[in-house]
């Protein structure tokens, strides 16, 4: 019994110092990046495939508490990768630690179950990386559904 104690106690002690147990990493800074974030306008529910409709909020947070961020680029495809709408004409300036965000209202359905926004950003010098999310949201009758989906670098 007291051999298995003290191996716990190694493991546990093992977890608390490790900084990746608690969900740290370190953060690599950034002159800009394209993101590829997925969305969802649609998605399918019960034995015949019923589409249930979604509002889809793309969120772009720049999380540097010093320095300004520039968003060049939000652009939503469909699901064969065709554009739909550019929503930046000329680039938009972020400050340190401010947020923007894009809506496609539940009743655009043109997206797609595989709809999908790129996302570009720029910075005069290395930054924190800004955080972009989507979040989709939707209701029908008594039910209601909403879920996140996060951006992922692919340059």
């Amino acid at each position: 019994m007291q051999k298995v104690v003290k191996i716990v106690t190694v493991l546990m002690t093992i977890i608390l110092l490790c900084p990746g147990a608690w969900g740290q990493r370190e953060t690599t800074l950034s002159k800009g990046q394209t993101l590829y974030v997925p969305v969802y306008s649609q998605i399918y529910h019960g034995y015949k495939e019923r589409p249930f409709d979604l509002t889809v909020t793309v969120s772009i947070r720049n999380t540097d508490p010093n320095n300004a961020i520039t968003v060049l680029s939000v652009d939503h495809y469909d699901s064969n990768a065709k554009l739909l709408r550019k929503y930046v004409e000329k680039p938009i300036e972020l400050n340190a630690m401010a947020s923007t965000r894009y809506v496609v209202k539940q009743s655009d359905k043109t997206g797609g179950s595989g709809a999908s926004f790129m996302v570009k950003w720029k910075a005069d010098h290395p930054v924190n990386p800004p955080i972009i999310e989507s979040v989709m949201i939707g209701t029908q009758g008594q039910q209601g559904l909403s879920f996140t989906s996060r951006g992922q670098v692919i340059k």
